[in-house]
């Protein structure tokens, strides 16, 4: 086993839930919440944050030299955004805020109708603005930052229709996913 992969793992095995709530508080998470919500009134998209202390150990096993941290950070993600049913809307909107504190990893996952519609490059600019605020201290503004430039490209792209009458259809819980 490498250095790294040792520095890693133990990295990893010692960061749990409890760090999770140390980075959000109880009120962060009622204010993201809320913000998640007014979001989803604002377009047809479905938005779930994701914040995760540290991988399981079957993803610091697979720490190789043919699979780097990015790429384990990027599986875990799409592997959450599965889990926790972001893929499975109504008009394949949906999108994944996820962050893994003890990598400081960002990654944000768009659902195929959205990801056709932005850009990666796109994406990445959000990512970097997040980055830049989480770097700084900022984490609460970073991720709602982040929350108001994805729900900017769901308005652009899928409005919501009140015109209709209808009330927009909650697919998802807005709180976010914490572990």
């Amino acid at each position: 086993m490498t250095f790294y992969k040792l520095k890693c793992l133990f990295r990893h095995l010692w960061l749990d839930a409890d760090d999770t709530r140390a980075a959000v508080s109880e009120e962060m998470l009622a204010r993201l919440t809320e913000l998640v919500a007014a979001s989803e009134d604002q377009h047809t998209g479905q938005v779930r944050i994701c914040v995760e202390a540290g991988l399981p150990l079957s993803y610091i096993w697979r720490l190789s030299h043919d699979c780097t941290m990015a790429q384990l950070v990027r599986q875990r993600a799409m592997m959450m955004f599965g889990k926790l049913a972001v893929w499975d809307t109504e008009h394949n909107n949906g999108v994944l805020v996820y962050l893994l504190l003890g990598e400081h990893a960002i990654e944000i996952i768009a659902d195929r109708g959205l990801s056709h519609r932005v850009s990666v490059t796109h994406w990445k600019e959000v990512v970097a603005h997040l980055s830049h605020a989480l770097r700084q201290g900022r984490f609460e503004e970073g991720i709602s930052q982040a929350l108001a430039e994805a729900s900017a490209l769901l308005v652009a792209h899928y409005p919501a229709h009140p015109a209709n009458g209808e009330a927009q259809r909650n697919e998802l819980p807005d709180e976010p996913f914490l572990r």
